[in-house]
């Protein structure tokens, strides 16, 4: 079975491969390109070249046009006649299709990566629970399945053989080469099955599990990837869940029992999303993100220092939404505000003004006036606002556990205007 890990003791070289279109501007481009470096990195390798080109939509044979393609070859042999420059693979920036991924390697003679499959290498490293293992497994066979030919080029179907009407396809006159396809699609298949079945086991007790937690409000963090999640996690909670600057750090849902004064709740910490994250991945995690669909409140985490960081609600938004958990009470929590930078304009600059001339209280001001008390912004890593933090965070669980449990008989103080019981 091919191996999707990267090893993390083993540095390789790669090039960087994405599309300029119709609907993603080279600036966009490049912010995607910069997200695959880091995911790159993150599966231990060393990003040494990146590559675009302007096309209206990928090319269905090669992804890119055949001139690009002989450029990366032409720039590939260049680096590889010495050894200290050698570039062992290829990532491109959008999920390839068999048929690419084929005439691509046939090309470049490399190691041959999409953005699906790398995310798939950071899951399988990542994952250290029965649990995430098999989460990651059953993605990677789903992603496998539909590419499983080109493994299998080098046994060509044979033509020929006896009898009338004997045309390519015909019952008899399948060769070794489809006929150990067959085998690996249906080991596959059946491999899945029980994928899905063991999970399903694990998601009967772990349902089992979250109705033995009594009568306590859910809250959950939900976020971009590297946004800062487990770090507030670790706050807020006074725990020890793994936190690291690089991309998908958590993987398995961890839940713990906060108390904020004499109110106890339940507060988890998700995997982080990403951009052009891979549905069967979703999919394969909805036993873990069921945190999020059973929240009372989820705490939408955004780190406000990324240039993109709007996009970066939506794609947790749409996200959200597809889990089944649009709709629920929600506020964003703005992070790392000590990393936000901005560009003053000078005073006789008359262009409009971009985000990147925006200053951080006036992001402040527009997101308050817009969210309410809905939204806060803190450093985490600076322990800034945190008391402002848990008092909101106070307020709200404690608004939701009322309306849950109007006739529990818990005591509840309530912060004053100055935010001290």
């Amino acid at each position: 079975m091919k191996e999707f890990v990267i090893s993390e003791a083993q540095t390789e070289k790669a090039v960087l491969v994405g599309l300029i279109t119709q609907t993603q501007n080279e600036r966009k481009t490049n912010e995607y390109l910069d997200e695959l470096a880091f995911l790159a990195e993150t599966a231990g390798a060393e990003v040494v070249k990146r590559f675009t080109q302007k096309l209206d939509t990928p090319n269905s044979v090669t992804y890119v046009g055949k001139g690009k393609l002989q450029e990366i070859k032409e720039y590939l042999e260049m680096q590889n006649e010495s050894e200290e420059t050698e570039v062992g693979m290829v990532i491109f920036d959008d999920e390839l299709s068999a048929k690419q991924i084929r005439n691509i390697e046939n090309e470049l003679k490399v190691k041959i990566l999409d953005r699906t499959s790398l995310i798939l290498d950071i899951f399988a490293m990542r994952a250290q629970t029965a649990n995430a293992k098999t989460q990651v497994e059953l993605a990677q066979y789903k992603y496998m399945l539909p590419r499983l030919q080109r493994l299998w080029t080098h046994l060509e179907r044979q033509g020929g053989g006896s009898g009338a009407g004997g045309g390519k396809g015909s019952v008899g006159l399948r060769g070794p080469g489809e006929t150990q396809l067959e085998m690996d699609r249906r080991i596959i298949l059946n491999r899945m099955s029980l994928l899905k079945q063991r999970l399903a086991e694990i998601d009967t007790q772990k349902s089992t599990q979250r109705k033995n937690r009594g009568r306590l409000i859910r809250v959950a963090l939900v976020g971009y990837t590297n946004v800062g999640k487990s770090t507030l996690m670790n706050l807020l909670a006074k725990s020890d869940v793994f936190a690291e600057n690089k991309l998908f750090a958590t993987l398995d849902t961890t839940v713990r029992k906060v108390i904020i004064d004499n109110l106890p709740f339940l507060l988890s910490d998700t995997v982080g999303f990403i951009r052009k994250l891979p549905t069967d991945l979703v999919d394969s995690f909805k036993s873990t993100l069921d945190e999020v669909r059973e929240a009372d409140l989820l705490v939408h985490v955004v780190d406000i220092s990324h240039s993109d960081f709007e996009e970066q609600i939506q794609v947790v938004d749409k996200t959200v939404s597809e889990l089944g958990a649009g709709g629920k009470p929600t506020m964003i929590v703005f992070n790392k505000i000590d990393a936000y930078t901005y560009i003053e304009k000078d005073a006789d600059d008359l262009t409009p003004k971009t985000k990147e001339n925006v200053t951080l209280e006036e992001l402040m001001h527009t997101w308050m006036a817009k969210m309410n008390d809905n939204c806060i912004f803190i450093s985490a890593r600076n322990k800034t606002n945190l008391e402002e933090l848990r008092r909101l965070l106070y307020n709200k669980v404690r608004e939701l556990h009322v309306q849950k449990y109007p006739y529990n008989d818990f005591l509840y103080q309530t912060y004053d205007e100055e935010g001290s019981l």
